[in-house]
C-alpha cells in the first residue's frame, strides 16, 4: 500500500498527516509505529488522519494516532496543523471548519498568516469525566514518588491532563516524574503530564510528557489544561501566553462553563509517499 502523506509541525510537535477521503487507508498499530519510528520510518509525535464527517453538520472527522500505535480523541497542535492541511489540499476553503472528534466537535479558524484558532471546548474537572479514580472533584489531588510528596491539579480537555506547578521548568522532574504518572493506576488511560511555571498572570513556561510519545516539544491541549488550572487557583488571568520548548501559544478561557481558545502556527514540513 503506497501512501501520500504531509510531514508537518506545531511548535516543533510534529506529525505525519495523511488524506483519508481520496485514497484508502489502513492504519494497524504496528505500521502506525513504523512510520512514526525516527530511524526507520518518517518520524512523527502523533499520525493524523482526515476523514469524510460522519455528521451532515460537520466537515470532516479526525483521528489521532500516538507514536506508540494508540488512539487518542485529543490533539490540539495536530488540530491547527489540520485546519491548515484541509486549505492547502484543497479539502475545504472555508475560514472555519468543524472538525468531529471522539472528544467532541473542535471549530478550526484560519486567521492571519501561518496562525489557526481552535475552540478547544469546555474542559470538564470531575474525576469520572478525566477519568481519573475518586469520586468527589478537589481543588487538588496528592502522590507520592520516590520519598516526595507531589500537589497536582486534574482537567480533562477531551483527553486526561495531571498539572503540576512548580517553580523551574528547566529542573522539573519531568523524565522521572513524566512516566511514572502517565501510567499511575489513578488514571485508567493513562495521562499527559503537565509542568507548569508561572511568570506572571499573564504569562507561563510549561513542559508536557505525554502519554504515548514521551515530552514533545509543545502540547497544545497541555497548555489548555495548564492555563485552566492556574485560572481555577486564581493565579492566571483569563488571557495568558504559554512558552513551550518549541514556541508560544496564546490560551484565553473566561471560566466554568467556557470553552478554551488556542491560537499558534501550523507549518508544513514537506511531502512524499511511503510505501506500508
Amino acid at each position: 500500500m503506497r501512501l501520500k502523506f504531509t510531514k508537518m509541525q506545531g511548535l516543533g510537535n510534529d506529525f505525519v498527516v495523511i488524506d483519508g477521503i481520496r485514497q484508502k487507508v489502513f492504519l494497524s498499530p504496528e505500521k502506525i509505529r513504523w512510520m512514526a519510528d525516527r530511524h526507520f520510518g518518517i518520524g512523527c509525535d502523533q499520525v493524523l488522519l482526515v476523514e469524510s464527517a460522519h455528521d451532515a453538520h460537520a466537515d470532516f472527522r479526525y483521528r489521532i494516532f500516538n507514536a506508540d500505535g494508540s488512539e487518542v480523541a485529543q490533539c490540539g497542535n495536530g488540530a491547527r496543523c489540520f485546519a491548515r492541511f484541509v486549505r492547502d489540499q484543497g479539502l475545504c476553503l472555508k475560514d472555519e471548519i468543524q472538525v468531529d472528534t471522539d472528544a467532541g466537535r473542535l471549530i478550526l479558524r484560519l486567521v492571519e498568516e501561518d496562525q489557526v484558532v481552535v475552540n478547544m471546548g469546555i474542559p470538564r474537572h470531575t474525576p469520572s469525566e478525566i477519568p481519573m479514580q475518586g469520586e468527589v472533584e478537589q481543588p487538588f489531588y496528592h502522590l507520592d514518588f520516590e520519598g516526595e510528596r507531589f500537589q497536582f491539579g486534574a482537567v480533562s480537555m477531551g483527553n486526561p491532563h495531571a498539572i503540576l506547578l512548580i517553580d523551574d521548568v528547566d529542573s522539573a522532574p519531568v523524565e522521572r516524574l513524566g512516566p511514572w504518572l502517565e501510567s499511575h493506576p489513578l488514571f485508567p488511560e493513562r495521562v499527559n503530564v503537565g509542568f507548569i511555571e508561572i511568570i506572571t498572570p499573564k504569562e507561563v513556561r510549561l513542559r508536557v510528557f505525554e502519554r504515548g510519545s514521551g515530552e514533545t516539544l509543545a502540547c497544545g491541549s497541555g497548555a489548555c489544561a495548564a492555563v485552566v488550572y492556574g485560572i481555577t487557583r486564581g493565579q492566571l488571568d483569563p488571557l495568558v501566553k504559554v512558552h513551550l520548548p518549541g514556541g508560544d501559544l496564546s490560551i484565553s478561557w473566561a471560566g466554568r462553563g467556557s470553552p478554551v481558545m488556542m491560537q499558534g502556527p501550523a507549518v508544513t514540513v514537506f511531502e512524499g509517499v511511503i510505501t506500508l
